[in-house]
């Protein structure tokens, strides 16, 4: 699974440095392949392509930027079965949720792009103003590790609907499968220079990326430290920022919700990919009348999440992304000092690989590091409340506000979701909707992602001025 070479102009190209990046598989700690260490001169030639193809895409009729997404869907998903297993392989996803979420969640929100931009956009007029929405320019998109395709779709298929094109760094981690969707471009015949692949450090990479001065709009998606360093490289020339960061949610069960279907669904969530994920709900608030029943419940899910190799269809929870992810998650479970009811440092676990045992803590101190600290590890937090307002207050003490949830009776529980201070909240295990805007309050991120608001983010507004009748 090696490659030598990097995707710019819309030509598989040589990288200006020999230097490469080897690929680990987590689940067996071998060495999958390597990628090019790119360097700040190659983000020059992709920007460069990337500026060069700007006037010809942003030109293109919406409708015929969706008929390329159109394409690049198809393309992309003859491939769904190659994405499941290089996920698999270099994030350690298990296969069945390889296939419905690393595969399944691209396509769907590409499908939703490329229909949307085959819509009729309609004309906006203010007065005597003719309002215009148009492409911000060259995007710089660095993406993370713990959906190395759905991430990276979710910014592609908006900037490319919008008619932006693309620089594209996907994760030193996970690199493998962005090399699939440009395979997939090219087939599709997304113009040359629309988009544009670099692999590399974010330190040298993405730091290239953040503070191009060719590059208008700059979209991240990773841990709040390094968004923060994303955003002072763009403020410095007044880039456009969209920044998708950590999160810590809350999944409030109230007295009256059905409570066993909270407790699995709720340390279902928490455990997907591992725990890596940004709106994992970690922080289960359960009312103290329900509460060790809640306990309980929690414990024996979480036994029911076997540990091992993705690609054993009996495996629900695999591997962590890397060594120092392991040793992190690690490190936040043996500090703990709530009551262990799960899992634990001296859970048994497969003699290789980057594994975590799924871990649950009752008991749980609102203030403590358990609490506040986003672990992206499977590692869940149970703590008690004795009314609505408390769960309110406990929920939004978090300098996140990504997601969330709440679990009772219809009305009660949606009073509860309108008062948490968080971009998203599910209730009663409402579904995640791909076409609702995603994104956080505070320190969990700046603009919105997916749909119609995701396609807003790449594009500036323009009011053009006509004299009205009447006038001089």
């Amino acid at each position: 699974m090696t490659t030598s070479e990097l995707y710019l102009g819309g030509q598989w190209v040589a990288p200006a440095s020999a230097e490469t990046i080897a690929v680990e598989n987590p689940a067996t700690e071998e060495v999958l392949g390597h990628v090019p260490a790119g360097t700040a001169q190659d983000v020059d030639r992709a920007v460069a392509a990337a500026t060069e193809a700007f006037p010809g895409w942003a030109a293109t009729p919406m409708a015929g930027r969706g008929a390329v997404l159109d394409r690049l869907h198809g393309a992309l998903a003859a491939r769904a079965g190659d994405i499941a297993r290089t996920v698999g392989l270099e994030l350690g996803t298990p296969l069945k949720v390889a296939r419905a979420v690393q595969a399944g969640l691209p396509l769907t929100v590409l499908r939703g792009y490329a229909d949307v931009a085959v819509r009729d956009q309609r004309t906006e007029t203010i007065g005597n103003s003719l309002i215009e929405h148009e492409p911000v320019g060259v995007v710089g998109a660095i993406t993370p590790w713990n959906y190395p395709l759905h991430q990276v779709v979710a910014k592609v298929a908006a900037a490319l609907a919008a008619g932006c094109t693309v620089v594209l760094k996907p994760s030193e981690l996970t690199p493998l499968v962005a090399f699939l969707l440009c395979e997939a471009a090219d087939e599709a015949g997304v113009p040359p220079g629309v988009l544009n692949l670099v692999t590399g450090t974010g330190a040298e990479v993405g730091a290239a990326i953040a503070g191009h001065p060719g590059v208008d709009m700059v979209s991240f998606t990773g841990s709040t430290a390094t968004g923060r360093a994303v955003a002072h490289a763009a403020a410095d020339r007044i880039a456009r920022v969209a920044l998708e960061l950590g999160g810590k949610s809350a999944n409030v069960i109230l007295d009256d919700a059905d409570l066993t279907r909270a407790v699995k669904v709720g340390v279902g969530n928490a455990f997907l990919n591992s725990g890596q994920t940004c709106t994992a709900w970690t922080r289960m608030l359960v009312h103290r009348s329900r509460y060790d029943e809640a306990v309980t419940l929690a414990a024996k899910a979480a036994d029911g999440y076997p540990v091992g190799d993705p690609f054993d269809e009996g495996t629900r929870l695999g591997p962590l992304v890397s060594a120092a992810q392991r040793d992190r998650v690690r490190g936040f479970v043996d500090r703990a000092t709530a009551r262990l009811v799960a899992g634990g440092p001296d859970a048994p676990l497969p003699e290789r690989g980057y594994f975590v045992a799924p871990t649950v803590f009752a008991d749980v101190d609102p203030d403590s590091e358990l609490a506040q600290e986003e672990i992206f590890g499977p590692v869940l937090s149970i703590i008690p409340f004795d009314s609505d307002d408390e769960a309110v207050s406990i929920a939004n003490n978090s300098r996140y506000g990504l997601a969330g949830a709440v679990w009772g009776s219809d009305e009660r529980a949606l009073a509860v979701a309108r008062r948490l201070r968080t971009g998203a909240v599910d209730v009663n295990g409402g579904a995640f909707n791909p076409l609702a805007p995603f994104g956080g309050y505070k320190q969990s991120g700046v603009g919105r992602e997916l749909g119609e608001y995701g396609l807003a983010e790449f594009q500036q507004t323009k009011a053009i001025q006509f004299k009205e009748h009447g006038q001089k």
